[in-house]
């Protein structure tokens, strides 16, 4: 996996629902590095702590491969990389090997793999259709949010290198279907049920379907 892009957003406002809202959702290209801190990536706008940024979102991971799909999709939108909202834009990402709980060298940090991106009504906002969040969910391919655990800086250029590979887990790909199943894989919940690279809420959520 090779770092293509690096993205950060300024804040940005829109009018929902009668409330103006703000973003970070907008993510622009950088010629830079970047530097990824415990909570959060340096200098990137987190407008809404409940739901971005934090431990187990420090920084958001989106592949490259899965361009070509969502241009097919929305031809007429101003494509760049950090179109997905994605903080890091990684050739060769693939969720299906990707486990909850793997660390990777990269740049000069270390990361950890913690959970795929959940989409909700501000990516909608920003593709001009809130039917782009069930055509997220049904194409299965995510992204990854990691966890800082030593705090560094990427660039583009930089390759992920595999530090410690994650037992007894699952992968990105197989954790996102299991969030929106309507019949949960119980074998999957059980496996993740002390994984730490997982919030303990979410655990628990996940927890009562067994």
């Amino acid at each position: 996996m090779k770092i293509i892009s690096t993205n950060i957003a300024q804040p940005q406002s829109f009018i929902w629902q009668g409330k103006e809202v703000t973003t970070g959702i907008y993510k622009k290209p950088v010629n830079t590095s970047i530097h990824l801190k415990k909570e959060a990536v340096k200098g990137d706008e987190v407008s809404d702590r409940k739901v971005h940024g934090g431990e187990f979102k420090a920084c958001y991971l989106f592949s490259s491969d899965q361009y070509p799909y969502w241009k097919n999709l929305y031809p007429d939108l101003d494509w760049t990389f950090g179109m997905l909202g994605e903080n890091l834009t990684v050739e060769g990402l693939n969720e299906k090997t990707l486990y909850i709980g793997d660390i990777y060298k990269v740049g000069n940090a270390l990361v950890q793999i913690t959970q795929p991106r959940e989409p909700c009504f501000k990516f909608g906002v920003k593709f001009g259709t809130q039917n782009v969040l069930k055509q997220f969910i049904q194409q299965g391919y995510p992204g990854t949010y990691v966890r800082v655990l030593k705090e560094g800086t990427v660039t583009t250029g930089d390759i992920f290198q595999l530090a410690e590979k994650a037992t007894d887990s699952i992968t990105i790909w197989d954790f996102f279907q299991l969030l929106y199943a309507e019949n949960k894989n119980k074998a999957h919940i059980k496996s993740i049920l002390d994984n730490d690279a997982l919030p303990q809420r979410k655990r628990e959520r996940l927890q009562r379907f067994l």
